[in-house]
């Protein structure tokens, strides 16, 4: 009987710590990634409330309360009709989709024949992209600058101030990381489909577009997603090329509303900041289904 008595004290204090046991390992496995969650959560959410509640302030400054959402306007936002707002977001909305499209396919186009085809050169112009892609675009603006200033001269709608130049720029340097990452989900496409088509009597033109480009919708997609985006987003080549103010895009156009701190007009400049989000934030979601297949599949065959 006294054996009995003096088990049961033993046996909860083993459940206690027991217990103790499990907390201690829940919080050093998952319970301290809630509370990082929510540091980052709020240090990400923090500038886009900020934004939002200078671009619905009745007054055009950043600096003029301390309190969110004190006053609540739409003054902000009825203010942009009466600039070039709507003109520079066309503007941007045709540069960046030219250039999404123009880099899907010029990508695919190049990640089919380095993937299916083997031809001299092949590993060398792999390796040509690879190096290329290490420097950022914007370094070559000065030559940028000066060939299109010469090359205005022969044919107009190439030369400086011109839409059509700047997407030309921009689809210059698109067969760099959108190659290799294509490059990466074609291999993984199995080349008995390519076979197959073959002995049906299906050309490599038809194989291409009527079969390969359908299994690698996602990859087509996240290229086409950042490349919209980089388009959308760009400012130095823009300002460079664009010199009109009727032909310049949202980054040059908003810039312009702040470059002068004595006339800077914040408030304006983040309402159309919330509005410039919109068509990025509406792609982002149509697309999503296909970032995460895109952006893993083609790492894991190359």
């Amino acid at each position: 009987m006294a054996t009995t008595v003096n088990a049961d004290p033993v046996r909860a204090d083993r459940e206690r710590e027991h217990a103790a046991a499990r907390r201690r390992r829940w919080l050093a496995e998952v319970g301290w990634k809630y509370p990082v969650a929510v540091l980052l959560v709020f240090y990400a959410a923090f500038p886009l409330a900020y934004v939002l509640s200078a671009a619905l302030a009745s007054s055009g400054t950043l600096t003029g309360s301390t309190e969110l959402f004190r006053s609540v306007s739409t003054a902000n936002v009825t203010a942009l009709a009466d600039t070039q707002f709507l003109t520079w977001m066309a503007n941007t909305l045709i540069i960046a989709g030219s250039t999404s499209a123009g880099s899907v396919l010029m990508g695919a186009a190049a990640a089919y024949a380095f993937s299916r085809f083997r031809f001299a050169g092949r590993r060398g112009g792999l390796t040509a992209l690879l190096i290329i892609q290490m420097f950022p675009q914007f370094l070559a603006f000065i030559a940028v600058f000066l060939l299109l200033l010469a090359l205005g001269d022969v044919v107009p709608p190439l030369g400086l101030n011109s839409r059509l130049a700047l997407i030309c720029v921009h689809l210059g340097g698109a067969l760099g990381t959108n190659t290799f990452l294509m490059y990466g989900f074609f291999n993984t496409i199995p080349r008995e489909i390519d076979e197959a088509a073959k002995i049906d009597g299906a050309t490599h033109a038809q194989t291409y577009w009527t079969i390969i480009l359908r299994l690698v919708t996602p990859i087509l997609a996240v290229v086409g997603l950042l490349s919209f985006v980089a388009a959308f987003g760009d400012f130095i080549l823009a300002r460079i090329i664009l010199t009109s103010e009727s032909n310049w895009t949202l980054t040059v156009g908003m810039y312009a509303w702040v470059s002068n701190e004595l006339n800077a007009n914040w408030g304006l400049f983040a309402a159309g900041a919330v509005i410039a989000s919109l068509p990025i934030l509406a792609l982002f979601l149509i697309l999503q289904r296909y970032i995460v297949g895109g952006l893993t599949t083609g790492s894991v065959k190359g």
